[in-house]
């Protein structure tokens, strides 16, 4: 079986292990071809070799009975010759003058495997030894295989599962058994030796430098290990590359980085103090987006939000402060303290006319009813929108800066329950977004529309001049009397932008289901939950690629 022969069939000059390399990958096939073909040949050969050897050491016996018989026998004349005689000199005549007992040994460069397979490799902690047969392939040869394989690993995420099946077999490196992993526990991985598989979450990101660990398969104490180094990498967990810098305090109009708030409304009775009724709380929270956070800049979001126990009125307030304007958390914080104060007292002072219009307004949804119900609504919630514009206005003038420089957009709600159900009343200016849901009835009602804008710029504000004119403050009122709802929301475009994506996207009642079922899963909304305001500022906290700006919720529930 010469293999040697056979590749210098090939006329080629080898100079250097990489051009051996090469040249091994070019003829792979066509010489592991040949060199089953050769080693056929060899098999049958010695086979025939054997069988010969049988055959002549049959003849040989028998011709030796046959001499020594002869020789106990009087010999006859040479030219007496009988048949008997002739038959013996033509078998001899067949006989080879020498038989070829050399046992034959493999060709250079491969080495016979004549040590057994170690009983010390049985119940190691390593996989179970593959099914391979034993091979004659030195050392050498083996680590050479191992080297020039192109072993992969799939990519890994910081704090994501990671599972991946290694299967060295597919590999097609012959006479290897046990194999396993060393250095991947640092990193929060493990191997499973049953199933093969690579798993577990990662921890660290990096390129890690792992090693794959190979024995042949007829190891044993004092033979060699085999050795391949590779490169895992674990990609960082885009959330943990942000950074957090606090707002300096000093700054001016600082506002913490974070807020929250929650409102109990205690559940009523009858007169005996029994058939408790649960009424509806108030949780609201606030986040600095990263983006801020990334350069220690203030939250721009605020909101105000209060229950008037004395007349059973809910108001709720969030507002946006315009990222371009240099003061605008401040012109967000005057917007929605003003609307609150001055809300509440136009309600205390105007309730009955107000509430007696709402009633009316039930029983008959005429023109003339919702006419009537129209102005009063906006004495009262169109009056405190002009007046916040007043006192961003003042503050303006105060810092001698440019009343731009406060921009902030703003979406309120009033409301309050009736036996004949809830008037909601609403007024909304800038993007983000306002709605009731009810997700038994699977009811929606969107409390005006978005002036978000299909380009960057479109957002209108507070301090625009056009918006507190009389006419376009009353376009911006909406009101209706609905049944029990699950949740009344207000959102800024922190929340709106990665949960609904598109402004038209607001009104499909399937956005706020799987919205409602992602905020479920972090805030139980139990009554009087008064931990229900910290799950919702972590909530708030969710990640969404490319949505960063601060974040702000108010629920009614």
């Amino acid at each position: 079986m010469d293999i040697l022969h056979y590749l210098q069939s090939f006329n080629i000059t080898i100079k250097d292990e990489e051009q051996f390399n090469k040249f091994l990958d070019l003829k792979k096939e066509e010489i592991k071809a040949k060199i089953f073909e050769m080693y056929g040949n060899f098999v049958r050969d010695n086979n025939a070799l054997a069988q010969e050897r049988n055959s002549v050491d049959a003849v040989v016996e028998e011709v030796t009975n046959s001499d020594t018989s002869a020789k106990n026998e009087i010999p006859k004349p040479k030219t007496d010759v009988d048949s008997s005689d002739a038959d013996v000199d033509s078998v001899k005549t067949d006989i080879p003058t020498e038989v070829n007992t050399q046992i034959l040994s493999p060709d250079p460069g491969l080495s016979q495997v004549t040590e057994p397979i170690s009983d010390a490799s049985v119940g190691k902690t390593e996989p179970d030894a593959l099914s391979t047969p034993l091979t004659n392939l030195s050392n050498d040869a083996i680590s050479l295989q191992i080297k020039n394989k192109s072993i992969i690993l799939p990519n890994g995420k910081v704090n994501q599962a990671y599972l991946f099946k290694f299967n060295i077999k597919e590999l097609g490196i012959e006479g290897i058994a046990n194999y396993w992993f060393e250095g991947i526990d640092k990193i929060g991985l493990t191997f499973n030796q049953e199933s093969n598989e690579l798993s577990g979450i990662p921890s660290i990101a990096g390129d890690h430098k792992i090693k794959l660990k190979i024995k042949r398969i007829d190891w044993s104490e004092g033979k060699p290990v085999f050795e391949r180094e590779i490169v895992l990498i674990i990609n960082p967990d885009p959330k943990l590359l942000w950074k957090n810098i606090p707002t300096p305090i000093d700054i001016e109009y600082y506002k913490p980085d974070c807020d929250k708030k929650f409102v109990k409304v205690e559940a009523t009775s009858n007169v005996l103090g029994l058939g408790r009724s649960a009424r509806k709380d108030i949780v609201v929270a606030s986040q600095r987006g990263r983006s801020h956070a990334q350069e220690g800049k203030p939250r721009d979001d605020d909101f105000a939000v209060n229950y008037l126990k004395e007349l059973d009125w809910y108001l709720l307030v969030v507002a946006d402060g315009a990222g371009s304007a240099k003061f605008s958390r401040k012109g967000s914080e005057i917007a929605c303290k003003t609307v609150l104060e001055v809300g509440e007292s136009l309600i205390k002072s105007n309730h009955k006319g107000f509430e007696h219009l709402i009633k009316e307004f039930s029983y008959a949804k005429s023109e003339e009813n919702r006419k009537k119900l129209g102005d009063s609504f906006y004495s009262i919630l169109g009056n405190a929108v002009f007046k916040s514009l007043k006192n961003i206005e003042l503050e303006a003038i105060r810092s001698g800066a440019p009343i731009k420089e406060f921009a902030t957009t703003l979406l309120i709600t009033i409301c309050k329950k009736f036996k004949f159900g809830w008037f909601v009343g609403a007024f909304w200016v800038g993007d983000g977004g306002v709605g009731i849901y009810n997700k038994d009835t699977r009811f929606l009602k969107i409390l005006g529309e978005s002036d978000g804008g299909e380009f960057a710029g479109q957002t209108r504000f507070l301090t625009m001049p056009e918006i507190t004119q009389p006419s376009e403050l009353y376009r911006r009122l909406r009101f209706d009397i609905v049944e029990d709802f699950t949740a009344l929301l207000l959102m800024t475009d922190g929340v709106t932008d990665p949960k609904f994506e598109t402004d038209a996207n607001l009104f499909k009642i399937e956005k706020w289901d799987d919205l409602w079922i992602d905020l479920s899963k972090e805030v139980d909304f139990k009554d009087d939950n008064e931990s229900s305001a910290d799950q919702l500022l972590k909530w708030l906290d969710f990640w969404s690629p490319g949505n960063h700006d601060d974040r702000t919720i108010a629920i009614l529930f």
